[in-house]
C-alpha cells in the first residue's frame, strides 16, 4: 500500500498512525497539494490528501473512508471504531469534534498565511477561532483515560499536535488540562514519534 500525503496534514496522520496500530505495512509518498498539484490530481481527481492506494490499484480517498475500509479490514475486535451502540455514537462524536476543529483552525491559518493580506478578513478569522476553542472546551469535558486506543483518541491527538505547531496560541499550556494529559500520554507512543513533523508534534511526556 501507499500513503499519499506528508503527515503535517492531521488527516494523513491519522490514518500513517491508525495503518502502524494495526500493522499495515505501507510506503510513503510524500508529493504536496502545493507544490505537486498536478500531479496529486492524477492520484486523486479532488487534488486532496490523503490517498490510499491498495496492493490492488485501487485507491481510496477521504481519510474517514480510508479509516472505515481499515476498520472492515482487520474486523470488529480490532476496528478503531466500535461496531455498534453507545460507545460508537460517543466515539464518532469525539471524532466529529476533533475533526471539526482542525477545519476551523485550518480555515483560520489558510486566511491568516495564504490570503493575499488585502484581502483577508479579521471577523471571519476570529469567527473561525471561536468555533475551534468551543470544541476544545467541549473535548477538554471529555474523560479521555481509557487505555485502549482508539480513534477518537488518535484524530484527537493529530489535531492537538497540529494546532500546537501551527497556533499554538490558540491552546495555551493549562488551559486544556484533560487535553494536555492526552497529548503527554499519546506523545510516548511509536505510532505518534514516528509520524512526527516537527519537533513540536509531538509533546514531552509529563
Amino acid at each position: 500500500m501507499i500513503l499519499v500525503g506528508q503527515y503535517d496534514s492531521p488527516f494523513v496522520r491519522r490514518v500513517a498512525i491508525s495503518l502502524k496500530l494495526l500493522g499495515f505495512a505501507y510506503e510513503h509518498d510524500t508529493r504536496s497539494v502545493f507544490g505537486d498539484f498536478d500531479s496529486m490530481l492524477k492520484t486523486n481527481p479532488l487534488g486532496r490528501i490523503p490517498t490510499l492506494v491498495l496492493d490492488d490499484g485501487r485507491s481510496l480517498i477521504d481519510s474517514a473512508a480510508i479509516l472505515d475500509w481499515l476498520d472492515e479490514t482487520v474486523g470488529p475486535e480490532r476496528a478503531l471504531i466500535p461496531r455498534s451502540g453507545a460507545a460508537r455514537v460517543d466515539a464518532l462524536q469525539r471524532v466529529a469534534l476533533a475533526t471539526g476543529i482542525i477545519d476551523k483552525i485550518g480555515g483560520a491559518n489558510y486566511e491568516r498565511m495564504i490570503r493575499p493580506s488585502a484581502y483577508r478578513w479579521t471577523e471571519w478569522t476570529e469567527r473561525l477561532l471561536t468555533q475551534c476553542r468551543g470544541g476544545l472546551e467541549a473535548l477538554n469535558e471529555l474523560d479521555w483515560t481509557n487505555d485502549r486506543i482508539d480513534q477518537a483518541q488518535i484524530t484527537a491527538g493529530c489535531m492537538l499536535f497540529y494546532i500546537r505547531v501551527t497556533d499554538p496560541a490558540t491552546m495555551p499550556e493549562g488551559r486544556y488540562p484533560a487535553l494536555d494529559k492526552l497529548a503527554a500520554r499519546l506523545g510516548t507512543m511509536p505510532e505518534f514519534r514516528d509520524t512526527a513533523f516537527s519537533d513540536y508534534a509531538v509533546p514531552r511526556a509529563e
